[in-house]
């Protein structure tokens, strides 16, 4: 009787570890490619704004995190550094600067989503041309799936 019971517990326990390993690692088996230095270097150069993401904001943890430089331009947004991988990353514009999920919580329906991030070490997207970055103060990464703060940057 206590045989099955113990197989039974077993088995869901590696099922629920493989599944969370699968969470993290998955996006990183399908991660695209970083961009290039110099693309990074001539982003930060022409950027109209600048800032700095830190792994100590009040927000983030030892598995939720970003370090690295951030350039906004009008056409792009650009970050030379790293991410913590997860699933599902966001990246909006803040009208304000967050440093926690509660506060990113509040001001959310205000923000723009502007694309899906996939590179853990540095990414570049395109700002569409009905945004206007001076609007914003901060970019925001942030994990839909499990709605969750991984980090944010303060540019104006």
């Amino acid at each position: 009787m206590i045989k099955p019971v113990l197989l039974t517990v077993s088995y869901l326990l590696v099922a629920a570890v493989g599944f969370i390993v699968g969470v993290y690692a998955l996006p990183i088996i399908v991660e695209p490619p970083a961009p290039s230095m110099v693309d990074l270097q001539m982003r930060a150069d022409g950027a109209r704004f600048t800032g700095a993401f830190r792994r100590d904001l009040p927000g983030s943890d030892f598995l939720h995190w970003g370090e690295g430089t951030l350039a906004v331009g009008s056409t792009t947004v650009s970050m030379r550094g790293e991410l913590a991988p997860g699933p599902d990353y966001k990246l909006y514009l803040s009208p304000e600067p967050v440093a926690t999920a509660a506060e990113f919580q509040a001001v959310k329906a205000r923000a723009v989503a502007l694309a899906d991030v996939r590179s853990f070490h540095g990414f570049v997207i395109s700002v569409p041309p009905a945004v206007a970055v001076e609007q914003y103060a901060s970019v925001v990464i942030w994990c839909e799936t499990f709605e969750k703060f991984i980090t944010a940057a303060q540019y104006r």
